[in-house]
């Protein structure tokens, strides 16, 4: 097994053991991709009981809630985990939630320096157009976005660099701590906006999910698009 096979499977390991401990139950699969400095970890069958109650009362902004302030104290130990397990410096770390589908994203930011060509796009496909769909989507929900960078991590996930994207609302929203409301509020905006735009049509293939979460303190968001298989 390669080095980075190695590293993929022990931080897959390790997320699936800090999530049982934490939330009492684990995911029933997970799937990391590495692609430095990207690592994204897709993970499927993650649901507790309560929640799935929870959500039979249409307590979704509860459950999600719950959720994105377990992984604001988590985040600290997750960065620590992976150092210790794997060697792995992380500068950031994001995590979104499909409870619908019981899955979840965890976006981690390492610490190190960017190689462009190692995460360019395949020959064939249109990254500007893509790019332009995403700035369009980005203009529905608030306002294009100082700088857009979009990375191919590997044949079904692509991630998506936004900067620069919050409004003076949101901004004053922030200050005066409505930062979780703020992300509430969101979430589901800028899924519905990146459903309005042809970013299929650009990349030509079908996207099976689509994961978001912000860095407000620092005006960044990430978006991770999860392909269906090219299939000839």
């Amino acid at each position: 097994m390669s080095t980075e096979k190695t590293i993929q499977t022990e931080i897959g390991s390790y997320i699936s053991t800090v999530l049982r401990q934490h939330f009492g139950k684990g995911p029933t699969s997970v799937y990391v991709t590495l692609n430095r400095p990207f690592i994204t970890v897709h993970f499927r069958g993650f649901l507790l009981p309560m929640e799935a109650n929870l959500l039979k009362q249409n307590e979704t902004k509860r459950v999600l809630e719950t959720r994105d302030l377990m992984m604001e104290d988590l985040k600290p130990a997750i960065i620590q985990g992976l150092k210790r397990v794997a060697a792995l410096e992380v500068k950031e770390l994001y995590a979104d939630w499909n409870l619908e589908k019981k899955t979840g994203m965890i976006i981690a930011v390492l610490d190190e320096e960017l190689d462009e060509n190692v995460l360019k796009w395949p020959d064939g496909l249109d990254e500007k157009a893509f790019r332009e769909q995403l700035e369009q989507a980005s203009n529905k929900a608030e306002k294009i976005p100082g700088r857009t960078e979009t990375y191919w991590l590997s044949d079904r996930t692509v991630l998506v660099r936004r900067s620069e994207i919050l409004i003076r609302i949101e901004k004053a929203l922030i200050r005066n701590g409505f930062t979780e409301e703020l992300k509430i509020a969101k979430r589901p905006l800028e899924h519905e906006v990146l459903q309005e735009v042809q970013l299929e049509a650009a990349l030509n293939r079908r996207i099976s999910e689509t994961f978001l979460d912000w860095n407000f303190d620092t005006d960044v968001s990430y978006i991770v698009f999860l392909l269906e298989p090219n299939h000839p």
